[in-house]
Order: C-alpha cells, then sequence, then structure tokens
C-alpha cells in the first residue's frame, strides 16, 4: 500500500490546491458546516471573523485552514508512514473534538467530518481513475488509499466515543456502540463506506 501511494505521489501532488478549493467550496455551501470556521482557530493569529456574513473564502483564517489542508494532503501522500506519521493522524482527529487541552472550542459534529472524508476520498478516486494508468495499478492505488482514509476515519471515531473529550452535555454511560448506531453515525459511516466501494467498483470495471 505504501510502495502503491508513492507512486502517484508526484502525479497526485500538483492536484493538492484544487482539491483544497473544492473542499472549502463545497463546506461553504452550506451554514451548518460553513459555522465551525467562526470562532478563532488554534495557531491562527490573526482576527476572526465576528458573523458568517463576514465569513468568505478570502478570509484570513480560511486562508490559514487551507494551508492547513493543503499540509495534510501533502503528508499522506508523502509519509513517512511510521509510528510519527500515525501520531499525526491521531492529533487531526483531536483538534476537531473539544478536548480539554484544547484552546479553542470547535467541536465538528462526526456527520459532518464523516461526510466530509468522504468528499476528500471521491474526488481523489476521481483523480485517480483519470490519470490513466495501468489497471493493476490504479486497482492497488485505490485500496491503498481507502485503507489509509479508512484509518484516518478510525482516530476520529476514537474522540467521537469517548464521553471525556466530545458530548459532556450527552448522558456519559451512553456507549460507543449506541453512539455509532444512531441515524447522525450511521450516514456518514455509509458515505465513506460508498466513496470506498466506488473506487473499487472504477477499477473492477476497467479490468
Amino acid at each position: 500500500d505504501i510502495k502503491a501511494i508513492a507512486s502517484v505521489a508526484d502525479d497526485i501532488r500538483p492536484l493538492a490546491p484544487v482539491v483544497v478549493d473544492a473542499v472549502y467550496a463545497k463546506l461553504f455551501e452550506f451554514d451548518v458546516t460553513k459555522k465551525f470556521f467562526v470562532p478563532k482557530n488554534d495557531g491562527f493569529e490573526g482576527e476572526a471573523p465576528t458573523s458568517l456574513e463576514d465569513l468568505t473564502l478570502d478570509h484570513p483564517q480560511i486562508k490559514f485552514r487551507k494551508d492547513f489542508l493543503g499540509k495534510y494532503l501533502n503528508k499522506i501522500l508523502t509519509g513517512p508512514y511510521d509510528d510519527r506519521f500515525l501520531r499525526y493522524l491521531d492529533w487531526v482527529a483531536k483538534i476537531h473534538t473539544d478536548t480539554p487541552d484544547k484552546k479553542s472550542k470547535i467541536n465538528v459534529d462526526y456527520i459532518h467530518i464523516n461526510a466530509l472524508m468522504g468528499y476528500v476520498e471521491s474526488i481523489l478516486v476521481g483523480a485517480v481513475v483519470n490519470m490513466g494508468y495501468e489497471k493493476e495499478k490504479e486497482h492497488a492505488v485505490l485500496l491503498a488509499f481507502n485503507k489509509l482514509l479508512w484509518i484516518q476515519n478510525d482516530y476520529f471515531a476514537k474522540y467521537y466515543c469517548n464521553p471525556s473529550t466530545i458530548g459532556r452535555d450527552r448522558v456519559k454511560s451512553e456507549s460507543c456502540l449506541a453512539r455509532l448506531a444512531t441515524p447522525a453515525s450511521i450516514l456518514p459511516l455509509t458515505v465513506g463506506a460508498l466513496a470506498g466501494a466506488i473506487g473499487v467498483f472504477y477499477a473492477l470495471q476497467r479490468k
């Protein structure tokens, strides 16, 4: 899987800015996702927007967030895929939840995070499919990206299933399985699964 991703990294990396712009354009289509970019982000030293109306794709805080997503895409394309990389994936998941040791109180709902990951994967699938690779290579690359993004999803689930880091206003005794069995969690999980399945489907159809 690592070799498969490395074999296409140089081809996919130039597309990162296009992916970033597409992701944020999609997030800005809905107030329910756009609102998470109003509070000041950790590490951003400029003035945060005061309202949804004040928030545009050209706002300095959005440029800051776009840089973050761009670095994330480059990181998953280049690795190295070691313990430090896994800690990075864990950190990415952690900063999107209301953890006690985080300065900001941004807490993105799991349904939106998971739908976002499904959207990012669908863009990657489209990019790989349109590269014109040999069928065997394309299949290997799609499976590798699918595995990698599901590992990232596992780290998100780690925090969204932990009552000590999120959902303090909910019943603390609610089990992780019960949380993931709710409609709000099943939908994004399904989106992610479908995105991966689409990649495999395209690969098989090209055989």
